[in-house]
């Protein structure tokens, strides 16, 4: 051992490496027995935004009438093209019959029951059946498993489909499950291929599976276990499978790069996993930190949807660094034989032998002998392919969501075709105290909001209103005189489309915007999804901030720099920039969506996005990381700026690339899947992550930093006293020998500047720092 080593102390790994294998094989079957489970106990959820006017008026129509959102729909179609034909209106009235004795089901309203004309198609063929099945979104979509089979059916007097939000719903979640089993399946063989043919070692590539591996069955029980005391969603469980697998294989990369390094030097084994820990596995620890940080800002939101997936990604990055720094060292104290190459090999992961570089330490060397010719090309490239994000819409979610065939969305999108009214997405007014209220101030308000644009009608406790006046007798019940006002406004189905002013948003917004001759609350599910969108929205600058600020704290501490912080972070919203382009130019605007199989909205669901940006920017983050570590322990280490950088590529991107493109794979899968927001996620993260690694991290970085030379490092005295006391710099053991040149790139920075690693002794001679 050389005299650099003796003296460390050895970590958990080194000095009890049976003890951490044997209780990371017991936690693995118990983990993997509690987790298998996760799926039962998660929850589905819907767009509720705690704190609104719609979720208060979901709560007064089901206390006080005993109703709410109609969230199932039975489109019956005549079989002989006339739904007022005697035998059809007998046969539609025991079908509502029936469906009310369910006793999930609160309410039923029928066209044969109340005449009401937005239940009935235009031409007569067709009409509606609409239900309210009270109880939570998992609860209900459970029982329509079982129920909507028995609802659909085709008798030679009509044929009944099932559609309706919690339906739909109910088939997104069960896509989303099948993508989940489908993606296990194909992801573990393919990534275990492909880290053979990265490792060249089977024992290599089976340990860098085990430790993703590990990861996810332990998210999955962590998953499990939260739901015992808080909602988590179902599709939490999506990312844990990728993102538990993408990080392990990521850290487990990093880690076994480096001892593969050390053993090259002729490190002994023991002080090599020492080594390894105490560098790769300080760099793995902030890197997890800053995806943990990015993740965790989705708490931000009152959202169970999106904060599940900051519990998944918390969990998968905790135990994915757990695996990587705590039993992957131990692992390779005893099987590291099987781990090491009997022959230096380039190009694979742990980095190229001493003396040569590879395709990416290349391209960053000729980048930066030609900064702004490069920097320029590249930045052209990727400023065109963002430019799409320019002409960004949100919107909302519909069927569409669904692939083309599912039967909701069929039923759906007939009944769109054929309906006027868009029953099923009525807004509810309800008054904000109990009555009695004038009746002539209450029709003369029903009035006022049928003559928006938008609405089909108005129902009040007189009638149905129509173009502001009274068009129809009463189509149910009267409500209690003493008791609340509750109006029915059923908008049209070309509102719904989009078809008046701000979409479903602005329609919203105009019918709370009339003047009501009393306080009114406005709900319904349009209100409810514009509610979600506002907040989400108002909440997004919060969350962008802590997650840009917090990094930046974290790279600081990391570099000691005021710059490279900075930098990082402009160049990580470029990438998320091709990566919004792309969403646009992809699932908004509709290119390739015949060979990727799904159908353009016109719009994006904004918390996809959100979602997007945390897992992304905490990804890219990811990348930054390795290669800041490398290229900042190379600084330390004696040399000048430019040839620390290409000593950062040359160590590094080998690793980056195989991650990369591994965790990018782990995400493509879900280009498959069948649920349009999971081929969001797939195809934009596995673009994002592609972008980083090559065009960002190897060309951009190296550039940006050949350009800034010695103010890559600059920080004020106060920041470089607190940075001298807290910072979390990785301390590489081994100082990088060789002559440097000047942070502006002298004679030698053409070559890299870095010579090769010395021989065991670690021999330092001739540097000289600039």
């Amino acid at each position: 051992m050389t005299p650099h080593h003796t003296g460390a102390a050895r970590p958990p790994a080194v000095r009890r490496a049976g003890a951490v294998l044997l209780t990371a094989l017991l936690l693995l079957l118990g983990l993997a027995a509690y987790g298998a489970g996760a799926p039962d106990d998660l929850e589905l959820s819907r767009w509720d935004s705690p704190g609104t006017d719609s979720v208060a008026v979901q709560d007064v129509l089901r206390e006080e009438f005993g109703t709410g959102n109609p969230n199932l729909a039975l489109l019956v179609t005549a079989a002989g093209g006339d739904v007022d034909a005697p035998r059809v209106r007998t046969a539609g009235r025991e079908l509502a019959a029936g469906l009310a004795a369910h006793p999930m089901v609160t309410d039923v309203r029928s066209y044969w029951a109340t005449g009401d004309p937005a239940l009935r198609s235009t031409d007569g063929s067709r009409a509606l059946v609409l239900a309210r099945l009270e109880g939570s979104a998992t609860e209900t979509r459970a029982e329509l498993a079982a129920l909507s089979p028995e609802l659909a059916r085709e008798t030679e007097v009509f044929t009944v489909e099932v559609t309706g939000q919690e339906e739909i719903s109910r088939q997104v979640g069960e896509r989303a499950r099948q993508d989940f089993l489908r993606a296990e399946l194909l992801i573990l063989p393919m990534v275990t291929l492909l880290l053979v043919l990265v490792h060249r070692r089977a024992a290599a590539a089976l340990l860098t599976v085990g430790t993703g591996l590990m990861s996810v069955l332990a998210t999955l029980a962590g998953l499990r276990l939260l739901a015992q005391f808080t909602p988590v969603s179902v599709f939490a469980a999506n990312l844990a499978l990728v993102l538990g697998l993408g990080l392990g294989i990521d850290y487990s990369l990093f880690v076994i790069g480096r001892y593969r390094e050390e053993r090259r030097a002729g490190v002994p084994p023991e002080a090599a996993v020492a080594v390894t820990v105490r560098t790769a596995g300080r760099t793995v620890l902030y890197s997890g930190l800053t995806v943990a940080v990015s993740l965790a800002t989705l708490l931000v939101f009152p959202f169970f949807f999106l904060r599940s997936f900051a519990y998944a990604g918390v969990l998968v990055v905790a135990t994915a660094v757990a695996g990587a720094v705590l039993v992957l060292p131990a692992a390779l104290l005893r099987w590291g034989h099987r781990v090491e190459r009997p022959a230096p090999s380039s190009g694979a992961a742990g980095g190229p032998p001493a003396g040569r570089g590879g395709l990416w330490h290349r391209a960053a060397l000729a980048a930066m002998r030609r900064p702004l010719v490069s920097g320029a090309a590249v930045l052209a490239v990727l400023l065109l392919a963002g430019s799409p994000v320019l002409g960004l819409r949100f919107g909302l979610p519909d069927e569409r969501t669904l692939p083309e065939g599912a039967s909701s969305r069929v039923a759906t999108e007939e009944r769109n075709a054929h309906f006027a009214a868009e029953a099923t997405d009525t807004l509810f007014v309800v008054s904000t105290g109990n009555g009695p209220f004038p009746e002539e101030e209450t029709e003369a308000y029903a009035d006022a909001l049928s003559r928006l644009p938008g609405v089909f009608q108005v129902e009040s406790p007189a009638g149905l209103h129509r173009d502001g006046a009274l068009a129809a007798p009463p189509v149910r019940e009267p409500d209690d005189p003493g008791g609340r006002v509750r109006l029915a406004v059923v908008p049209t189905q070309q509102a719904m489309e989009g078809g008046v002013p701000g979409g479903v948003p602005g329609l919203v917004a105009s019918v709370r915007e009339v003047p009501a001759p009393y306080g009114v609350l406005v709900g319904g599910y349009p209100a409810e999804t514009s509610d979600f969108r506002d907040e989400l929205l108002r909440r997004l600058p919060l969350v962008a901030g802590l997650v840009l600020t917090v990094t930046c704290g974290l790279l600081f501490l990391m570099t000691g720099s005021v710059l490279l912080p900075l930098k990082a972070t402009v160049l990580n919203l470029l990438s998320l920039s091709v990566m919004f382009g792309a969403l646009v130019w992809l699932f908004q605007d509709g290119n390739l969506s015949g060979p990727l199989g799904f159908t353009p909205l016109g719009a994006i669901e904004p918390s996809i996005p959100v979602l997007m940006f945390c897992v992304t920017y905490g990804l890219s983050m990811d990348y930054e990381v390795f290669l800041l570590s490398r290229i900042t322990a190379a600084r330390r280490g004696g040399l000048g700026t430019v040839a620390a950088v290409g000593e950062g590529v040359r160590r590094t991107a080998p690793v980056v690339t195989a991650a990369a493109g591994i965790l990018a794979l782990t995400f493509a899968c879900y280009a498959a899947s069948g649920v349009v927001f999971l081929k969001m996620l797939g195809i934009g993260t596995a673009l994002v992550i592609l972008v980083d690694a090559t065009l960002i991290r190897m060309v951009l970085l190296p550039v940006t930093m050949r350009l800034a030379g010695r103010a890559n490092w600059w920080a004020p005295a106060p920041l470089r006293r607190l940075h001298a006391r807290f910072g979390l710099t990785e301390g590489d053991p081994r100082p990088v020998p060789g002559t440097t040149t000047g942070d502006g790139g002298g004679p030698a920075a053409g070559q890299g500047g870095a010579a090769p690693p010395a021989g065991p002794g670690h021999a330092r001679a001739g540097v000289r720092r600039t």
